[in-house]
């Protein structure tokens, strides 16, 4: 399965083969490693290509891998099919419970063997003896049999996926004995045991930690989740709670596919309805049947599905998975407690949750189902990137995350009265840089390669430009490196430049590196010439197919045996290696161009100059943002984030104290077509989005746009200059427009508020006092 990976994923990869690569070279059992990643980041997919990759860089190394599921639920089945499908047959997925119960003596190589924890760990309280047959002593051969003759041939990486449920628990540590693996990776989004520091520093356990702000920016999990917005809209006192949730529900579903079909997007946005437990819930069910039956949605009519311990509707169909397809036809589907664990389905955007009782906890793991962006992508209409939650709780608790991002926001707060359209115009893009090289190189580095050994084009005889390259000193002898070739010799790559022209040709015969480290070797050397280009694990495949793709087209590679091999021989040799680096340095010095080309063209394309309005109504995370007693905010009440710095506090301040000129004042954000952006270039060609701080409109009807600074500002002569000077370009653009703004660069020194307006903006002369006191502006 070709699965793109994101930049963070690809780097957490790398990290983990090289962790656990290193913890397998450790003496002893039981190293442990633990990755923690956010809800919704693909932490199944990452551990899965983790096993592909140590696969393939320990290729003589004997392994096997153990992926233990938790909870009693369906989640080691899930995580079954998942592998299989990334693998598509190769390494070798197995489930413990159907294939060793008597049968197989061992785990092979490289395969994945998949059990459930609960299964596994469950012992009777009162003997202590092992419940499952898959562990009891009997005549045939059990699972703790297998894991001891497997220890016999080969390593065994122990995955524990989920690992905090239950980690502490003394049945799980029997499980970690029983198994007695060799690296234990534990992944989880909020692990409960964290790596001692001392073992890190030894060597001997790893961390691998995913910022949750990358998983958001790469578009893979929701904004920000909402609890009950506009619910106060709907209904009247007349109408009971229930009505109330399922009609905003309802109204928000029928919205969000309206603008998926604006999207040109084939996603129909499921609504999930959760149900208590209770007795209550059969009550429950029957009131929602006959709410949505009133709107045409019924089992019948396939949009509507039920899915409780007790019940599964024949929508479902025969495989619960189809209800995960972006079009399903499902719109509505009603679950008690049982969906909770292990299940992921995209495509929910609307969680409706009636009261168990007049107080609720929410937070990411409770409400995960809704969190992922159905096709891994941010929107262009933010409500899209936003997920619902619709409850008639009584008293809604948000739990602090710790981890992931505080992004459930529950307090609402609405625009004042005061606020007048502004009609600005803002501008917006979509992300389309990742620091990567793309296919785009290999032209590229056919040109500068041919310009450097004089090929000019003449790739129809490869035997004549075999002859110019080995004019130039070139060792392209392709016979004498076929005989080079020996497939049981092998040099640890890590020496190899210490070896390498002190080999006795008459004493080793014609030693040379294994497969396995050759490509090694190779791809470090690439890497080592990626000069700018940060995003290694995206970047070497694309210049490697480049250097292949020359190889073939003027060397006659695609003739030769062992073709991948031989081209990474002679690209290495030490007689050719200094010349290739050369060229490979200047393709990429070149390519940088066309690559800022290319991102510009992409930006250009996406990006959107749009009326921005503030929105009428805002929400907010108590652990997140501080209620702030607040002079003329343009939400009542006012919330702010508690992280602002200090000169921002300052500045509001200011605002405050100077209420009687102001009819309302904002703080901006970033990132979301929700804030108000403006378009600046830094480097002059490298498009940036450039949110001022503080929209501030005042009683003389001048609306001022400042983005505040300390009198030190690092940036002065970068950024800051750009986006001062910006600023005042697209001010003087809305002001022949008819709009009356002002605004700059503004800062606090010697206990007074000034502001830098000039065109031009000079960071020394700031420091001279380049400034304007806030008086002369009639502020």
């Amino acid at each position: 399965m070709n699965i793109e990976l994101k930049p963070y994923q690809e780097k957490a990869v790398e990290e983990l083969v090289s962790t656990v690569k290193g913890l397998l070279e450790k003496e002893g059992q039981k190293k442990v490693c633990v990755f923690q990643a956010p809800t919704g980041s693909g932490k199944t997919i990452m551990t899965a290509k983790f096993i592909e990759e140590i696969i393939k860089e320990l290729v003589y190394e004997n392994l096997c891998f153990i992926w233990v599921s938790i909870g009693k639920g369906d989640l080691h089945l899930q995580s079954k099919r998942c592998l299989e499908e990334i693998f598509g047959g190769a390494p070798r997925v197995s489930l413990v419970e159907e294939e060793f119960t008597g049968g197989r003596e061992r785990i092979v190589k490289n395969e994945i063997a998949v059990a459930n924890w609960e299964k596994l760990r469950s012992k009777d309280r009162r003997t202590g003896d092992w419940k499952n047959v898959l562990m009891k002593d009997g005549d045939g051969k059990n699972f703790r049999d297998v894991l001891v003759k497997t220890k016999e041939q080969r390593k065994i990486i122990l995955i524990i996926d989920e690992s905090h449920i239950g980690a502490t628990a003394e049945r799980t540590n029997e499980l970690r004995e029983e198994i007695n693996a060799d690296v234990i990776l534990e992944m989880s989004a909020t692990p409960k045991i964290q790596p001692d520091p001392r073992d890190m520093a030894r060597g001997m356990a790893g961390f691998i930690f995913i910022e949750p702000a990358e998983v958001i920016n790469s578009g893979m999990i929701k904004k920000e989740l909402i609890i009950n917005e506009k619910i106060d809209e709907i209904g009247n006192n007349e109408t009971d709670s229930q009505e109330i949730v399922m009609e905003a529900a309802y109204q928000k579903r029928k919205e969000l596919k309206k603008l998926f079909e604006a999207e040109k997007s084939i996603v129909n946005p499921l609504t999930l309805v959760q149900i208590p437990t209770a007795e209550a819930g059969e009550d429950k069910i029957k009131a929602v049947k006959e709410f949505l039956t009133r709107k045409g949605i019924t089992e019948k009519n396939r949009k509507l599905a039920i899915w409780t311990a007790d019940e599964k509707s024949a929508a479902l169909g025969p495989k619960k998975e189809w209800v995960k397809d972006l079009d399903n036809e499902i719109e509505f589907l009603i679950f008690k407690q049982a969906i909770d664990t292990g299940w992921d389905c995209p495509r929910a955007h609307i969680l409706v949750k009636f009261r168990e009782s007049h107080s609720e906890t929410f937070e990411i793991q409770t409400v995960g189902r809704i969190l992922r962006m159905p096709e891994q992508k941010h929107y262009a209409s933010e409500p899209l990137n936003i997920g619902y939650i619709y409850t008639n709780v009584q008293s809604i608790i948000v739990k602090k995350e710790e981890y992931n991002p505080n992004i459930i926001k529950h307090l609402p707060a609405k625009r004042v009265a005061a606020y007048k359209p502004t009609n600005i115009i803002s501008y917006y893009k979509s992300r389309a840089d990742y620091g990567d090289i793309t296919s785009s190189f290999t032209p590229v580095f056919e040109e500068v390669s041919c310009k450097y050994f004089g090929l000019k084009g003449d790739h129809i005889f490869p035997s004549q430009n075999i002859e110019k390259l080995e004019q130039t000193g070139m060792i392209l002898d392709i016979k004498e490196y076929q005989q080079d070739i020996i497939t049981d010799a092998k040099i640890d790559a890590k020496v190899f430049d210490e070896i390498e022209g002190k080999i006795d040709a008459d004493a080793f015969a014609r030693l040379t590196i294994a497969g396995n480290d050759l490509q090694a070797l190779f791809e470090q050397v690439i890497k080592n010439n990626l000069g700018s280009f940060k995003n290694i694990k995206r970047s070497v495949p694309k210049v490697k197919t480049a250097i292949y793709s020359w190889f073939r087209k003027y060397l006659g590679a695609k003739d030769w045996p062992e073709e991948a091999i031989l081209v990474q021989m002679i690209f290495l040799h030490n007689g050719n290696r200094r010349q290739f680096e050369r060229v490979l340095a200047d393709a990429i010095e070149k390519y940088k161009t066309i690559r800022g080309q290319e991102i510009k063209k992409k930006i250009e394309e996406s990006e959107q100059w749009y009326e921005f309005e503030i929105a009428p109504k805002s929400f907010y995370n108590k652990h997140a943002d501080e209620k702030i007693d607040s002079k003329k905010y343009v939400y009542d009440p006012c919330y702010l984030n508690v992280d602002r710095y200090t000169p921002e506090k300052q500045f509001e301040k200011f605002l405050n104290e100077n209420f009687g000129k102001i009819v309302w004042w904002w703080k901006n954000g970033e990132n979301k077509k929700d804030y108000f952006g403006i378009k600046y270039e830094y480097p002059e060609g490298v498009i940036h989005t450039f949110y001022p701080d503080y929209l501030v409109q005042l009683t003389d009807g001048r609306i001022g746009v400042f983005e505040v600074k300390e009198a030190g500002d690092r940036d002065g002569k970068t950024y800051t200059k750009a986006k001062n000077e910006k600023l005042q370009e697209y001010i003087k653009e809305q002001n022949n427009q008819g709009k009356n703004f002002f605004g700059g660069i503004v800062l606090e020194k010697n206990g007074r508020w000034k502001i830098n307006q000039k065109e031009k903006y000079n960071w020394a002369k700031c420091e001279r006092n380049d400034w304007s006191d806030w008086e002369d502006l009639k502020f």
